[in-house]
């Protein structure tokens, strides 16, 4: 428990007229709680006993309190996903990308001068002074009046005073080289402490030189590596504004990453981008029902906290409204983000990597896919929508439980082995590492159809048979599946080309079926679809499938082979 929420003052009182007894009090106030409590006890140890054991009481409703309060913002936060990206603009700010940090590492240069202030310079000594000269006056005899009259008495008086100023002139002499030498020995070592001082600021600014230039090699690094980062984001977004399709992965994978989640579900995810379709593919990881938190209360019950779990029920109900709210808000920051309109659908597939419950072993399963057109989408008032009703409505697919983690086949994926996006493809040997499907010979091409159709619907007892065959590159074949349910007469037509397929060829095969009186239709190209050939087959017995799901289909059935529609393009100038 914090200090700050926690205060305990004590004081002692005596009471009593006669005993002079003393009472021990204290007051307990938690400011968080709003609660004051004043114990006493006529024994300081009692009262402090007492003062622990409130204090625990306090901490334990005080963890329930915030323990309660943490796990409803956790659940609110996961019931506002998709409220909350509506307040947010998902348009992905250049200038926030670019790194615009100041390089805060002080240049050494200044701190020189405080090393070199350190650095003690010093003093040359005074000269010690030479003791003054003896003076032959100062070694006058003084004669007395004996001295005087006896002459033998003067000149021996005379006499010692002469010797005795030739000694102290010797004496001085000897201290005068004695103070020469001790003066020599000041001024030699002056000249050595002047040399060592000289020496140390030459190693301060040596080693404050080295230092200077090592700090300007990493500044010149920092800004060096600096401008590459905002040169990079400047090229990003030129190429992005130019719709170049590998900037408008990036671009999206920016608008992605920037998007908050809460810390226990994933944020994993795939893009790609067909440039030609103006179609985005998102395959999304999302979240298990084991990532969603179920704790909804804390309470204290005899001084023990308790917790208190949602149901099974609501956990599993809040799992299928957050799969759709996460659906419908990529979508949205992804159309919302779309500044230069490259992008006119948007598929999106939502996977769960789970515990297979009946097999007990990890699955990764697609349980819901829609396609959505930026035209259609953005009219939807997120705000007010029911998001399993929204997704229906747009014919996303998935089903009617999403917490069943039931498997679906994605309406558009993407390919795993067709490497148009990177203008690199796999080659199978089966057929020949260098066929070309898009610029093989349509007789061939219309024989691969009807043979991989046929082992297709010949592994459950049906049969393929060509009716008609044209020059463009296209068969038309009929497939009788025998499976009383979902079996009975289907169109097959294939195209081989090398735009995308418009809207009216999927009108042509649905008018085939109807006339053919077919249960079903399939069209199959060699290029891909625009989002209003993916718009019509809605709710319709149609299925598309693009290059990459014939490349799969030829996989699935040991035969391997490669789509290029750049190279065919120029095959046929």
């Amino acid at each position: 428990m914090s200090k700050e929420l926690l205060e305990i003052k004590y004081w002692e009182e005596l009471v009593g007229i006669r005993t002079y007894k003393t009472k021990y009090s204290a007051q307990i106030t938690h400011w968080g709680l709003n609660d004051v409590k004043i114990l006493t006890s006529d024994d300081n140890g009692v009262l402090r006993n007492k003062v622990k054991d409130h204090v625990a009481i306090l901490e334990g409703k005080w963890k329930s309190i915030t323990s309660t309060k943490e796990a409803i913002r956790k659940l609110k936060e996961i019931d506002n996903i998709l409220l909350h990206t509506l307040e947010i603009d998902d348009t992905v700010d250049w200038e926030q990308l670019k790194d615009k940090k100041k390089f805060n590492i002080p240049s050494p240069e200044k701190g020189s001068s405080i090393l070199l202030s350190v650095i003690a310079k010093p003093n040359e000594s005074l000269n010690i002074e030479y003791l003054i000269k003896p003076s032959p006056i100062d070694f006058k005899p003084k004669l007395s009046f004996l001295d005087k009259m006896f002459a033998s008495k003067k000149v021996i008086k005379i006499k010692e005073a002469d010797l005795q100023f030739e000694k102290a002139l010797k004496d001085w002499d000897q201290s005068c080289k004695q103070i020469d030498q001790e003066n020599q020995l000041l001024k030699n070592k002056f000249q050595d402490e002047l040399l060592q001082y000289e020496k140390d600021v030459e190693r301060v600014k040596r080693k404050n030189l080295e230092d200077v230039k090592k700090w300007e090699k990493v500044k010149s690094i920092f800004i060096s590596n600096q401008e590459e980062t905002n040169s990079k984001v400047e090229m990003i977004k030129e190429m992005y504004l130019k719709l170049e399709p590998s900037s408008i992965i990036e671009y999206c994978d920016l608008v992605l990453n920037n998007s908050q989640y809460p810390e226990s579900f994933p944020k994993s995810f795939e893009i790609d981008y067909n440039s030609e379709s103006k179609i985005l593919i998102v395959e999304y990881s999302l979240p298990t029902i084991e990532d969603f938190p179920t704790l909804n209360e804390v309470k204290v019950i005899k001084n023990e906290l308790k917790e208190y779990h949602i149901s099974e029920a609501q956990t599993l109900k809040r799992f299928d409204t957050t799969m759709y709210n996460i659906t419908l808000r990529t979508i949205h920051e992804l159309f919302e983000a779309d500044t230069v309109n490259a992008i006119d659908a948007i598929s999106f597939n939502g996977w769960v990597n789970a515990i297979n419950k009946a097999t007990g072993k990890r699955e990764n399963n697609c349980i819901l896919s829609i396609q959505a057109k930026k035209s259609e989408f953005i009219e939807i008032d997120l705000m007010h929508v029911d998001p399993k009703t929204c997704f229906k409505n747009l014919k996303g697919i998935g089903s009617s439980k999403l917490s069943g983690l039931t498997a679906i086949q994605p309406i558009l994926q993407i390919s795993r082995t067709d490497k148009r996006f990177t203008n690199h493809y796999d080659v199978a040997d089966s057929i020949d590492r260098s066929t070309n499907l898009a610029s093989m010979d349509w007789e061939d091409f219309e024989h691969l159809i009807r043979e991989i159709f046929g082992k297709e619907f010949n592994s459950n007892g049906g049969e393929v048979k060509v009716t008609q065959a044209s020059k463009d590159g296209g068969v038309d074949a009929i497939a009788f599946d025998p499976d009383p349910i979902r079996g009975g007469k289907i169109v097959i037509q294939a195209k081989r080309y090398t735009n995308t397929v418009g809207v009216s060829a999927v009108r042509d095969l649905y008018g085939t079926v109807m006339n053919e009186g077919a249960t079903k239709g399939i069209l199959v190209t060699t290029a891909d679809y625009g989002p209003d050939a993916y718009d019509f087959v809605k709710g319709k017995p149609l299925t598309l499938m693009n290059g990459a799901n014939l490349l799969y289909l030829l996989e699935k059935h040991g035969h391997r082979a490669r789509i290029n529609i750049k190279e065919a393009k120029e095959n046929m100038r």
